[in-house]
């Protein structure tokens, strides 16, 4: 969900495939994309990688906060390198899903040790990365470097589904075919097949969204192939929804972390206890922090996160 629109760029004339399609999406970015930090100029490659670590399951609106501390505290892979991974677990703070925090933490480590403390700008070296997948990979050479390159996210994919294929909800993922998808919708320039791909993944998130797309909106609507088929619905078996948070292992795990980061000395396994009613499913939640590498256990029955 990175980028900005590049100052000067104007509204490219489309790839080979759907052509409407570029040049429709781009021209609205370029008038009602949000101002978000991540596609300021000068951002910089180590922030927006962050901020995509950062993005991953979690809402826009949630890592605007927690992303400028962090850069403040950390503007660089080097200073993230330098503290213990438990500096990075305990300011994760709420933003869910903290083994990001220890990926982050190891990528920022290889960033060091391989290139240098600078962020990589060749696809497959980003790859190569601890925590680094397809998305991110792409995200960080497009947006931060002016590579051409397809970047697909579940955005891009629903967006893609609707207006080209007539479905209201994509199939299942499919690396090398959505990223065929989208290299087609690409225009040659590199500066405006940037546009295209963060406007395509912004239409996704703000306009054309799963569950109430908003078509009176949409810059595509007079050639979206779902709308002129009368919005079908899929067939077939739906995602399944996430399981309830209130009484999970999930919510026993957050309740253990969220102890030791509020304290900087080890945590005794009495006050660990105690955090729960169950035992059993306490004992479960600890076990896989522990495997997991957010917790440690000293030889004295005390708990702490990784040094």
């Amino acid at each position: 969900m990175s980028t900005a629109a590049p100052e000067g760029a104007t509204p490219p004339t489309g790839g080979p495939a759907d052509p409407w399609l570029a040049e429709a999406v781009s021209r609205w970015y370029l008038l009602n994309a949000r101002a978000l930090p991540w596609r300021a100029d000068g951002f910089g490659a180590w922030g927006i990688l962050v901020s995509e670590f950062m993005l991953q399951q979690t809402p826009v609106a949630r890592v605007i906060e927690p992303l400028r501390a962090w850069l403040e505290r950390w503007p660089s892979p080097a200073d993230l390198a330098s503290v213990p991974a438990g500096d990075a677990v305990r300011a994760w703070g709420r933003l869910g899903y903290p083994r990001r925090a220890l990926r982050l933490h190891t990528c920022a480590t290889a960033i060091v040790e391989r290139h240098g403390g600078s962020v990589p700008s060749d696809v497959d070296e980003l790859l190569a990365l601890p925590g680094v997948g397809e998305y991110t990979a792409r995200a960080v050479a497009v947006f931060a470097y002016g590579h051409r390159h397809p970047v697909v996210d579940t955005n891009v994919r629903r967006v893609l589904a609707r207006a080209i294929g007539g479905n209201a909800q994509p199939a299942p993922a499919s690396t090398r075919r959505d990223l065929a998808a989208m290299e087609t919708r690409l225009p040659d320039d590199r500066r405006d097949a940037a546009v295209v791909s963060a406007a395509v993944m912004e239409l996704g998130a703000i306009v054309c969204t799963s569950r109430a797309p908003r078509c009176g909106e949409c810059p595509v609507a007079e050639h979206c192939a779902w709308r002129a088929a009368g919005y079908p619905e899929n067939s077939g078996s739906t995602r399944a929804a996430q399981a309830r948070y209130e009484g999970s292992d999930r919510q026993a795990r957050g309740k253990i972390l969220a102890e030791l980061r509020a304290n900087d000395v080890p945590v005794d396994a009495e006050t660990v206890s105690a955090l729960w009613p169950d035992a059993a499913q306490l004992e479960r939640a600890l076990a896989s922090l522990l495997r997991d590498g957010l917790v440690e256990a000293d030889g004295d029955g005390t708990y702490r996160l990784p040094e």
